[in-house]
Formats: structure tokens, sequence, C-alpha cells
């Protein structure tokens, strides 16, 4: 799933107008992208144009209680995976990066 930013917002300044983003995840309803300074953070789906919207096959997707949904591929799908990565546990950051650098090189080729 590719997702361009509509405009840029002051709000967002580690996001660009007009950039395309590779989403990686989506958690309540929000995307996870890598931001331009290469953090997987969650930002609001209507800052976003759809470009592509194929997601991968593997994503493993739930759903909370009012609906919202929650989708990752499975080795990041796991309740706590974020925080320990940003507490910069290495299993997580290792997990994510190699997680991350597959869907990248596919996104590419694209």
């Amino acid at each position: 799933m590719i997702v361009k930013l509509k405009n840029s917002l002051p709000q967002y300044p580690d996001l660009s107008s007009f950039h395309w983003y590779v989403v990686i995840g989506i958690e309540a309803d929000d995307l996870r992208i890598l931001n331009d300074q290469g953090k997987p953070y969650l930002y609001p789906q209507s800052l976003f144009d759809l470009v592509d919207a194929n997601e991968p096959t593997d994503w493993v997707t739930d759903f909370g209680d009012e609906g919202e949904r929650y989708a990752y591929p499975a080795e990041i799908n796991s309740p706590g995976f974020f925080e320990d990565f940003f507490d910069a546990q290495s299993d997580a950051v290792a997990t994510f990066w190699r997680v991350i650098n597959q869907r990248l090189s596919v996104a590419a080729l694209a």
C-alpha cells in the first residue's frame, strides 16, 4: 500500500508535500509509515491520498471494539512490539528493519 501526502502541514514537519510513502501497518485506522527522518510513526489516514491500495497478503488484520482496524506483518504484529522498538530493544529493532527492508525492496520493484 502506497500513499501520498496531500499537503504540508506545520504540525507534521517530518512529512513532505506530495511525497509517496509505503504503509508498513495500520493501527487504530492510522497509517504507520517511515517519515522523512526514517522513524516509523503513526499518522491519520486523512493526510494522504491512496496511490496503490494493494496490501501485502501476509498482513494479520484485527478489528477493535469500535471497528477500528489493525494490520501488520505477522513478525511485527505483537502487543508492545513498537514500544520495544522505540525502547531500542535489539531483537525488536533487528526484526523491524529486516521486515521493513524486505517490504521496501518489494515496493521499489512495483
